[in-house]
């Protein structure tokens, strides 16, 4: 199989918001959210460590789309439905199409916490994968001390599988090492 004959949508709605493949153009938007959100990613993210300008931000929405249309890496937007605001990046990665499987990975605007958008999201993402890609295995990690990104897969019904202990370094150090935690849902 050719992943990139697969023909699926590539935007979706649920009750609150649209998800959508990033499209040239989404760099400035995604810029200002990143910006405002960078403190809070720190701890979590390796990508909020690099000194990104606006059009370094662009020139990797761009790629972003350009994986989305051979099918290697799946990035979604997340937008309000009302006001077209973006307010989170997701996706589907580490994808294995033979399977398939695939990685949910998600981080939100700081502007926009606790509202559950991002439970919203991950579970519009967890349907589309399920009925559109026809995913056999889904997985979420995170950090093990990340507590608000383990609560999503907690509440919809992912499974720990398990800790896989020194995993990782630890984002902005060269010695201490991290946990990492592994949920999933098979189909």
């Amino acid at each position: 199989m050719k992943p990139i004959l697969l023909d699926f949508p590539t935007e979706f709605t649920t009750d609150r918001l649209l998800i959508r493949m990033p499209m040239p153009g989404d760099g400035k938007e995604m810029y200002e959210s990143l910006t405002s959100s960078i403190e809070d990613l720190k701890p979590w993210l390796p990508f909020a460590h690099i000194d990104q300008t606006e059009e370094d931000v662009e020139a990797n929405i761009r790629e972003a789309h350009l994986k989305f249309l051979s099918r290697e890496d799946l990035r979604l937007l997340v937008f309000l439905k009302g006001t077209g605001k973006l307010i989170a990046s997701s996706g589907l990665h580490r994808i294995d199409w033979d399977i398939p499987k695939f990685e949910i990975g998600y981080w939100l605007d700081s502007r926009h916490t606790g509202k559950g958008y991002m439970t919203e999201a991950v579970q519009g993402i967890t349907n589309f994968a399920v009925n559109e890609l026809k995913a056999r295995r889904i997985e979420i990690r995170c950090d093990t001390r990340n507590v608000k990104s383990a609560a999503i897969p907690e509440r919809l019904g992912f499974k720990l599988e398990g800790v896989l202990r020194n995993d990782s370094l630890e984002m902005g150090s060269t010695t201490k090492l991290r946990d990492t935690s592994v949920y999933a849902k098979v189909f």
